[in-house]
């Protein structure tokens, strides 16, 4: 991990951290302090390090994602300059006299998840401008006064494993689709937590026909690549403690072109990230099985691809699910909603009590919210702590509507559904509207629509171009909320 507590100064960068009202040992306009800003002082000899500062902002309106941010930011910065080594140096907080949102522990742990964060590079199809440097960043307790050193250590480990479900998600999200087809995905999940406490099963071929998983037997047939469900489980409950089963549904489409009403464009090597949903998943649950959560959560990772093929499902085919639901494909191009059907019928039968589906699923969304927010449709007690842990994990939410209204928009001539709208309005509202029919009657649920935020569409200071991984802290810090909820007490 290369991030060391050493109280020398041996390294050729220091980084200060400074905030407004601070004052450093040498002059910096005001405008050098505020938040997002990075400013270099060169050494005049190699003898000597070279400086860089990153401005904070104020105290009082700082977030772990300011944090987060500026020391990806920081990370980067120093990558692209070639160093190997910094010391992170800051003013400790006087907790008497300043006031912050945040503790010192909580600023701690934001600074050493967003240094990781801005260390990640996907190098695995690189030839000669891959950059396989690191930088050793040397932590001076003294900064950091306020937290015992067990608590620092604890809390980096915390940090590490936030990143590593992370770096799985962006990872997946960025693989080339001839190596991450269906069936390697499914191999990759497999090999990923086989020696872990988690309990995985792929429902493949004869499996998907006798559950009557037809919207991915049906989206799968013009692959030569055979379609699944992976399910992954894990029970970290303690012996005697009851809490809700949540399961968490990631659309996992390796390659979208859209079947037979097929995409067009000048390069749609996007298509390759319609898995988001379930990288976000498979990232959640690293995330949950590697802190040895108290929790009972199940992965349910639907897998095909969506390609035109000779046996490729035709627009008006009649897709058959076993609720008795009957749905005419309008249109090819709207499968993610197919498969995230068999998914959540099959959470029905696992006795689920809250479900999360989580799919690059409209263009919609993006249309109406941008690429910083995923829309969430559904329950509205979940949807409110989705939105909450959101704004602090910078996997920001926004709540839509479930309009009955638009229900009109999918009905069908000649079965109980169409899978798009007939309007080319309201597409992420319909979408909702139509897996809410395939939703467990027992359970709690929320949609997630991510299209918008699975990459980064250009390089930002904090992070390269490309997946985001979005989503794998977000639901885990959900899935954990969960069971340190105080129970009811029953007063009016």
């Amino acid at each position: 991990m290369n991030i060391i507590f050493d109280e020398s100064h041996v390294a050729d960068s220091r980084v200060y951290a400074i905030y407004e009202g601070d004052e450093p040992p040498f002059r910096l306009p005001d405008s050098r302090k505020r938040s997002g800003s990075l400013t270099w002082l060169y050494a005049r000899s190699r003898d000597e390090a070279d400086y860089l500062i990153a401005g904070m902002g104020s105290r009082e309106q700082l977030t772990v994602e300011k944090v987060r941010k500026a020391a990806a930011s920081v990370a980067r910065a120093l990558l692209k300059e070639h160093k190997t080594s910094a010391v992170l140096i800051r003013k400790p907080l006087d907790t008497g006299s300043e006031k912050t949102k945040l503790t010192e522990a909580e600023e701690f742990q934001a600074w050493m998840e967003g240094w990781l964060y801005g260390l990640y590079r996907f190098n695995k199809h690189r030839g000669i401008t891959a950059t396989e440097a690191t930088i050793k960043l040397h932590i001076r307790s003294k900064d950091w006064e306020g937290i015992p050193r067990e608590e620092l250590d604890t809390l980096l480990s915390i940090a590490a494993i936030r990143e590593r479900g992370t770096r799985l998600a962006r990872d997946l999200v960025n693989e080339s689709p001839e190596t991450l087809n269906p069936e390697a995905f499914a191999a990759v999940l497999e090999e990923h937590f086989k020696n872990t406490k988690a309990k995985l099963h792929v429902y493949r071929g004869h499996e998907l026909h006798e559950r009557q998983m037809n919207g991915l037997l049906a989206v799968g047939k013009g692959s030569r690549f055979e379609p699944s469900l992976v399910e992954i489980s894990y029970d970290g409950l303690p012996a005697g403690q009851k809490g809700p089963h949540v399961v968490l549904i990631g659309k996992g489409i390796t390659f979208d072109m859209g079947g037979m009403n097929v995409k067009t464009g000048r390069d749609i090597s996007d298509a390759r990230m319609d898995m988001g949903g379930a990288a976000a998943v498979a990232g959640a649950m690293e995330i949950l099985i590697s802190r040895k959560a108290p929790v009972k959560v199940t992965a349910l990772i639907a897998v095909a691809d969506n390609l035109p093929d000779q046996h490729a499902m035709l627009p008006s085919s009649v897709i058959h699910y076993p609720n008795g639901i009957s749905v005419q494909v309008a249109n090819t191009d709207g499968e993610g909603r197919l498969i995230i059907a068999d998914a959540l019928l099959h959470a029905a039968t696992l006795q689920a009590d809250q479900v999360i589906d989580i799919a690059t699923l409209t263009g919609n969304v993006g249309a109406a919210l941008g690429l910083e927010l995923a829309g969430i449709w559904g329950d509205e007690a979940m949807t409110r702590d989705l939105v909450e842990i959101g704004e602090r994990n910078g996997e920001r939410l926004w709540p839509m509507p479930l309009v009955d209204e638009y229900e009109s928009e999918l009905r069908s001539d000649y079965a109980d559904l169409r899978n798009v709208g007939t309007s080319t309005l309201a597409g992420a509202i319909t979408a909702a509207l139509f897996i809410r029919h395939f939703v467990p009657e027992s359970a709690k649920w929320v949609h997630i629509d991510m299209a918008g935020t699975v990459q980064y569409k250009r390089e930002f200071p904090h992070a390269a171009a490309g997946a985001t991984g979005y989503g794998a802290r977000l639901l885990a810090d959900y899935v954990e909320k969960q069971f340190h909820k105080k129970p009811a007490s029953g007063k009016g």
